[in-house]
């Protein structure tokens, strides 16, 4: 099928309407679009391929699957969309900040220089609502088991430290195990679930997310998709971004947001954990 006239939504609107019609290759591409829309106007296919986990043809197939003849034409509407949304914002052109480093950046600069926009693209996109809501949640949780595998295993690894320096009873879940399943199984409605993701989200995060909803306990979703399907199992959602021009995603962003959901609990209370957090340092 190809597109005839103008389509009534914008392409990130049109993705999101369409989202469960797609292959899982092509969601990959889809819901990284949604997330990096100057990436899709401005990237080649290869390169956006590169970046979503994905070959080149999804990123044709996936163009064709919205009906656009190619890429290039998907690539169109993306600038078209990116353009409209700066020109909308405020009325006017942010004023320009000077660039961390030369135009002509050795690669080092260029993964610290993605690092940067990383954090400050996190912060403009969290919501501001669904940060409190989060931090309330942890606050008041009698057991709060965090889920990631793979590399998101160190994440909730730390902010299960983070936590337990405030006293906060936590579990981490990071593989199959019997121990790690076992831990699933004692998800309740007073259980507090926090399910970690990079991409595509390893199947056993999705499981407990979807148990946790079965057993009516509150949950949590920290990921670099808004379209991830942790996200949508999810009571609250915190994205962070992820960009890099490296072999791997950028966590600097996700280490940052991790570190700052913990300083918003310890603030509710902070005369209440001063003398714990003052005993740890003096260990």
């Amino acid at each position: 099928m190809t597109r005839s006239g103008t389509s009534a939504f914008t392409l990130s609107a049109e993705i999101r309407e369409r989202f469960d019609e797609f292959s899982r290759s092509q969601k990959d591409v889809g819901q990284y679009i949604v997330d990096h829309l100057d990436e899709a106007a401005f990237h080649t296919a290869e390169e956006l391929a590169r970046r979503a986990n994905t070959s080149s043809s999804t990123v044709v197939r996936f163009a064709q699957a919205l009906g656009f003849e190619g890429f290039p034409e998907l690539q169109a509407s993306a600038r078209d969309e990116y353009r409209r949304a700066r020109g909308e914002r405020n009325g006017a052109e942010p004023l320009e900040t000077p660039p961390l480093f030369p135009i002509d950046q050795t690669e080092v600069e260029a993964a610290l220089a993605a690092d940067h926009v990383n954090v400050a693209e996190t912060a403009r996109k969290l919501d501001r609502e669904e940060v409190a809501a989060a931090v309330e949640a942890i606050s008041r949780s009698e057991y709060t088991l965090l889920c990631g595998t793979d590399q998101m295993a160190f994440f909730a690894s730390y902010m299960r430290h983070l936590l337990m320096l405030l006293d906060f009873r936590c579990e981490v879940v990071a593989s199959p195990s019997q121990e790690g399943l076992a831990r699933l199984g004692r998800i309740d409605e007073r259980t507090l679930v926090i399910g970690f993701s990079a991409g595509r989200p390893h199947p056993l995060v999705v499981r407990a997310m979807k148990l946790a909803r079965h057993r009516r306990a509150s949950t949590i979703a920290i990921s670099d998709a808004t379209l991830s399907e942790v996200a949508k199992l999810a009571d609250e959602r915190l994205y962070y971004s992820s960009n890099s021009p490296a072999f791997v995603r950028s966590h600097v962003a996700l280490l940052s947001l991790i570190q700052a959901i913990a300083y918003g609990v310890y603030a509710l209370d902070e005369s209440a954990y001063a003398d714990r957090i003052k005993a740890f340092r003096l260990k």
